[in-house]
């Protein structure tokens, strides 16, 4: 999702990049361009550095995290941010950890559309859920090719249920370092480039 710097989208558009340019897709969101199977019409083109990537999806029907156990938590969808987004301390904390994961966003028919980069933010000073609920960072693009084998875990979060299109479903992740207000954090893994958010308090 990506709109052009000189206008304010909140949502932003669906796009494919390619090398250094943004091609508009006519699609009002990543779950719509998914669902009506990926050959949506192409509108304008944009210079990359003439765009600002917004989240994936900024509103997910669910987010499920999972941890090196097996199993999963839900995570709040009103917490998403993109990629240059502000990350703000929750009240009472001086710092928090990012934690990096891939999710994959489900497409069509409760298969797995793309994946993209998790900041499954943590603040360790908060107790129980509360420790997630404040911010979960997503971008900056979404690949559609098969990252990785994400069958166990999909059959898994749709047992007794169904996924709908735009549901984002992360994998075990890796914590990082401490931060705080003034910080920038970059979390960067072949091949989804750099998600990127300053701190602040």
């Amino acid at each position: 999702m990506f709109s052009p710097v000189d206008l304010d989208l909140e949502r932003g558009w669906p796009g494919r990049i390619d090398g250094d340019r943004v091609t508009q897709l006519a699609a009002q969101t990543l779950q719509s361009f998914f669902t009506g199977g990926g050959g949506a019409r192409e509108h304008a083109e944009y210079p990359l550095d003439g765009v600002v990537l917004r989240p994936p999806v900024l509103h997910p029907p669910s987010v499920r995290i999972f941890d090196e156990d097996g199993d999963f938590r839900f995570a709040t969808p009103a917490a998403i941010h993109g990629p240059e987004d502000t990350v703000r301390l929750p009240d009472g904390v001086d710092e928090i950890r990012p934690v990096l994961r891939v999710a994959a966003v489900i497409g069509a028919d409760g298969a797995v559309g793309g994946h993209t980069l998790m900041n499954d933010w943590v603040a360790p000073a908060l107790a129980g859920a509360k420790a997630h609920d404040f911010a979960i960072s997503l971008g900056p693009v979404v690949i559609t090719d098969v990252v990785d084998d994400w069958g166990d875990l999909v059959a898994y979060a749709a047992r007794n249920t169904r996924l709908l299109p735009g549901d984002v479903i992360a994998a075990p992740g890796e914590l990082q370092d401490a931060v705080g207000a003034g910080d920038i954090v970059e979390l960067s893994l072949p091949p989804f480039g750099v998600l990127r958010n300053p701190v602040a308090r």
